[in-house]
């Protein structure tokens, strides 16, 4: 059995994902706080004639609507890729990130067969849009999901924090890092919340993580090995090694 290091886990995921996360602590036998730094709003879209949908998070997954015969997804990985299942789409993993996803294509389908349609967040994924146009594709891109950030630390967030109980804090995307720590800031927390250990998806988690709490520092900073929460979790093992679905977007 792994050890697990001591305290509370702050939990900076937006719902429905942070439940989720919050569970998956409660089996390693942590104590998670929920403090979601943004909350998502799906938003109805209609679909446009495609050879595929492209899907960079399981909050644009959430969001589809009902599946069309003969059109498949192509999903980021392989969480996204189950939560287009769940609406009955039939979806395909990549690897795990937007390059996977471009690479993915290139491979298996044809720019000559038709667009592909993106449904992501509003203001994400227009990397993603690039990358697959410089492959030859046509995107179009549809609204999914709105991201809002959050106005406030829930309160038991709040009381963990200055208690000094939360000994790690979880980022999964930049986006969701930049807006949890101005929530810090705002609620006076910033030195207190630096005193803890960041634990990121990837790199890029990292580096947002690592900008937007300066001038001050964490305590420590360790990046998953792969981006996916399985690997996130598993830096939580004591002398764990720095080990789906990072949209990247929440």
């Amino acid at each position: 059995m792994v050890e697990v290091a001591p305290g509370a886990v702050l939990v900076t995921r937006p719902e429905p994902g942070g439940a989720e996360t919050a569970a998956r602590l409660a089996r390693l036998g942590l104590r998670a706080v929920l403090a979601p730094a943004l909350v998502l709003t799906p938003r109805p879209f209609r679909l446009a004639r495609a050879q595929a949908v492209v899907l960079a998070s399981r909050a644009g997954a959430r969001a589809l609507p009902a599946p069309v015969p003969g059109l498949p997804v192509l999903a980021v990985g392989e969480a996204t890729a189950e939560a287009a299942r769940e609406r009955g789409w039939a979806a395909t993993p990549a690897g795990g990130t937007a390059a996977d996803i471009v690479a993915h294509a290139a491979r298996h389908l044809d720019p000559a067969a038709g667009p592909l349609l993106l449904a992501v967040g509003r203001g994400y994924s227009l990397e993603l849009a690039a990358a697959l146009r410089a492959r030859g594709f046509r995107v179009v891109r549809r609204i999914a999901y709105v991201a809002s950030p959050a106005t406030a630390l829930p309160e038991e967030a709040v009381r963990a924090l200055r208690a000094g109980e939360v000994r790690t804090i979880l980022f999964h995307s930049p986006r969701s890092a930049r807006c949890a720590i101005t929530l810090f800031r705002a609620a006076g927390l910033a030195a207190t919340a630096a005193g803890a250990e960041a634990l990121a998806i990837s790199p890029r988690v990292a580096e947002a993580a690592a900008a937007a709490i300066a001038p001050l520092a964490w305590r420590a900073m360790r990046v998953a090995g792969r981006p996916d929460e399985a690997a996130l979790l598993a830096l939580l093992g004591q002398g764990g090694r720095a080990a789906d679905d990072p949209s990247g977007e929440t």
